[in-house]
């Protein structure tokens, strides 16, 4: 760290026309009158169809601090964070949502921690009362279940809102991964980390792009990023279910010898018949998800294409 520090914050956007205002005036308001920190502002547009770009564009003629990263489509929020990562040239990086459930006031704490020593600084949400109960309870599910059977373990009630130092980032833009999931990504590397814990409020502008499919989608892909236990519990199952399949068919082989008739029940053997076909379908869905990730990532894609970038020369 130098007297005056660089930090770069990582706003990811899409079709968030309405909420750049608010979040610089918060910004603006948090960073008034401290002369020990550069601010560099990088907004990812990850192909919105509204008038986020132009609102952007606008806003950098005002403050020439803003960079701008047009994406030449919509490539998700983890590809617009790796975006985000790998153009920043702060000594410091904060990933901060635009929509201002990322409390800004938070960073100058962010900050302290990171003076202190810590590599990595995480916010923790202590209450999500601003989300559904059914959200509440599937992200609780999801982290017990993930935190069980992978390796990191990944914060529960962590998303991506944190500071990260300069040599973390430099760690993460080595990863080549082509589906990314940050969240594990960010665990995987490790380094020194602290927690800072505080309130999530309620979204101020716009609408959450995240519907049930896309978290039940994001959910899969956390789980098969960074574990292959989902394929050894299948083994397991199997097991399970052929070991007594085949201790009831010695049953059946004696009974038959004893006393030479055997009337099998066509209601119990359609149960058994499709019990075991849908067992065999969802192993070989299980395969699949592994499979689909190796093929994609044999292509070696890019994880985005830069449109353009809009920057004030200094």
């Amino acid at each position: 760290m130098t007297d005056k520090s660089t930090l770069s914050l990582v706003v990811p956007v899409f079709n968030e026309a309405d909420s750049i205002s608010p979040f610089i005036n918060k910004i603006n308001g948090v960073f008034s009158g401290r002369s020990d920190i550069h601010l560099e502002i990088v907004f990812i547009n990850d192909g919105s169809s509204d008038s986020t770009l132009e609102n952007l564009i606008q806003t950098q003629s005002d403050y020439p601090n803003i960079k701008i990263i047009d994406l030449s489509r919509n490539f998700g929020k983890e590809a617009a964070i790796t975006a985000g990562l790998e153009q920043s040239r702060g000594d410091a990086v904060v990933v901060i949502d635009v929509d201002l459930q990322d409390p800004p006031e938070l960073i100058p704490s962010m900050i302290e921690k990171w003076q202190e020593g810590y590599e990595v600084v995480l916010a923790c949400r202590t209450n999500r009362d601003s989300d559904s109960w059914l959200k509440r309870a599937s992200a609780n599910s999801f982290y017990w279940i993930h935190n069980q059977l992978s390796n990191p373990k990944i914060p529960a009630n962590v998303g991506d809102f944190r500071l990260m130092d300069r040599v973390v980032v430099e760690a993460l833009k080595q990863l080549p991964e082509t589906h990314r999931f940050m969240k594990g990504l960010f665990s995987w590397v490790g380094f020194k980390s602290t927690v800072i814990n505080y309130s999530r409020p309620k979204r101020e502008t716009g609408v959450s792009k995240f519907n049930g499919w896309k978290l039940w989608n994001f959910a899969l892909e956390g789980l098969t990023s960074f574990s292959t236990e989902p394929l050894r519990i299948w083994t397991y199952i199997g097991l399970a279910v052929s070991i007594p399949s085949f201790l009831f068919a010695v049953f059946i082989a004696i009974r038959v010898l004893i006393s030479g008739v055997d009337v099998p029940g066509y209601a119990s053997i359609m149960v058994a018949v499709t019990f075991l076909g849908g067992l065999q379908l969802i192993g070989i869905g299980v395969l699949g998800e592994y499979m689909g990730r190796t093929y994609m990532e044999s292509k070696r894609r890019p994880n985005y294409i830069i449109r353009k970038i809009f920057e004030v020369e200094n």
